[in-house]
């Protein structure tokens, strides 16, 4: 009896450390397997928007409206000034995933290494550029006077405390590549907390306003960081973590720039795209800003399963690929898109139902959560065109091939919906609205998606993705 009990002890160890452990995805059923790791980055990506969430719940209860819309007027700045950030965890992932499928553990360590030294000298970049232009991008925008030191304010705390921010994502990166889901869900939940607790305190109790609930977000950044590099320093039996890999080879330089700069030049250009449109959606007004950042709030939750099955197929597909298992990679190609599809339809179905009592918690203005859920409804299809676009595209990427999703998101963005959006509320303007109808920034958007998805799939088809695998 007591030897049963202690086997039962040690099997329930042995199950806790397996959680924790790098996942091998080059087994086992490729569904099973892709939604196992996908849920732990879905329920930490609904821990990651809380982090928003929560900022815009707290300054729009407590400071105001207006205090809101300078939340979101950033939004567009701060994604601009991170994509060095992008390029180098998307990089330092594709990288990971297939060392780690090749069971390559010098190379292993070297990328690794490598990501920490260019994430500390990015870090730095950042910390002394960012302050300096932050309010000339600010007036770039358009944005109004009223929020105009508000949203400066809340950019410049986050940008001086960048460092957090950055090693919590390349970090987490490294872990999913790993196949370690579940840690970096775990040490999000704790900076989650963290950063709700500060937000309360810093803005309702000690009322520091928008500064107040940067500087929360900034210090719970920095804990889930520190949390990160504590699990990698521990994790010898994968990987060696000494100081002369993290002097940065050539070799590991240059392919995690290859890997990771059209990434990172897509959120560039993405983020220059929504620059010109928030100075469209600026020109609509406090109350249509206030409803933009209410709905890329709830927005975040929408797309919550298709960044997290996007990810898994990038650690999926690097794996497999890694191990050149090349039919395996296909298989769970189309299982993980219409599970993610499927999730996503269920998702947004919940959000059209329940969407203005969830809008509600950010404002007590009865208009505004009328507004922002009209314009919810425009975009609800996209969301599952998203499941699309972001299963295949981290196929692609997982495959070595980052440039054929660079160019999807460029055409997408900069030819598609810019356009759109100024040509809409250009066609739409009259002696009432001399700035066209609002609904255009939307509209837009659900456009770009729609397309989007469906130019994936064509050059997911064509199959060049898989000339790149062979390469590698």
């Amino acid at each position: 009896m007591e030897q049963q009990k202690s086997e039962t002890k040690t099997k329930k160890k042995f199950n806790l450390a397996a959680l924790f452990a790098p996942t091998d995805m080059t087994e086992g059923s490729p569904g099973k397997r892709i939604v196992a790791f996908a849920i732990p980055m879905l329920i930490g990506n609904i821990a990651q928007q809380l982090y928003n969430t929560v900022d815009s719940i707290v300054v729009g209860r407590y400071v105001g409206d207006n205090a809101l819309a300078a939340v979101g007027s950033a939004s567009p700045i701060l994604n601009l000034l991170l994509v060095l950030f992008v390029g180098i965890s998307v990089g330092a992932s594709i990288m990971v995933s297939q060392y780690f499928g090749a069971k390559q553990r010098e190379e292993l360590s070297g990328s690794i290494g490598c990501s920490i030294t260019l994430t500390a000298i990015s870090s730095v970049i950042i910390m002394v550029v960012a302050p300096f232009v932050v309010r000339p991008l600010l007036r770039l925008l358009n944005t109004p006077d009223s929020i105009m030191d508000w949203c400066a304010s809340y950019l410049i705390i986050l940008f001086v405390g960048i460092a957090g921010m950055a090693y919590y994502n390349i970090l987490s990166g490294i872990l999913r590549g790993l196949g370690d889901s579940v840690s970096a869900l775990v040490y999000l939940l704790v900076a989650t907390v963290l950063n709700i607790a500060l937000d309360i305190l810093f803005v309702a109790s000690f009322r520091m306003g928008v500064a107040g609930v940067a500087l929360a977000t900034a210090i719970a950044q920095a804990v889930s960081a520190i949390m990160c590099m504590f699990k990698l320093a521990n994790m010898k039996e994968i990987f060696d973590l000494k100081l002369h890999y993290l002097k940065p080879g050539k070799k590991h330089t240059t392919d995690m720039i290859r890997l990771g700069l059209p990434s990172g030049f897509t959120q560039a250009i993405f983020s220059m795209a929504m620059i010109v449109v928030q100075s469209l959606t600026n020109s609509f007004g406090e109350m249509f800003i206030a409803a933009n950042v209410i709905i890329m709030r709830v927005d975040g939750f929408a797309m919550m399963p298709n960044f997290s099955f996007g990810t898994a197929m990038t650690t999926y597909a690097g794996q497999n690929v890694g191990a050149r298992k090349y039919d395996r990679v296909e298989k769970g190609a189309k299982e993980g898109t219409v599970i993610a599809a499927a999730v996503s339809a269920v998702i947004t179905g919940l959000i059209l139902i329940f969407g203005k009592y969830l809008m509600g918690i950010f404002t007590e203005t009865g208009e505004l959560v009328k507004l922002s859920m009209h314009l919810m409804r425009i975009l609800a299809v996209g969301y599952i065109a998203m499941a699309v676009t972001q299963c295949l595209s981290g196929v692609m990427r997982g495959a070595g091939d980052t440039m054929t999703p660079m160019w999807i998101s460029l055409i997408t963005t900069v030819a598609i919906r810019v356009p759109l959006a100024y040509g809409i509320a250009w066609m739409t303007r009259t002696p009432e609205l001399p700035n066209g109808r609002n609904e255009c920034v939307f509209i837009s958007l659900l456009c770009s998606w729609v397309l989007g998805a469906l130019i994936t799939l064509i050059f997911y088809k064509k199959g060049a993705w898989k000339k790149r695998a062979l390469e590698n």
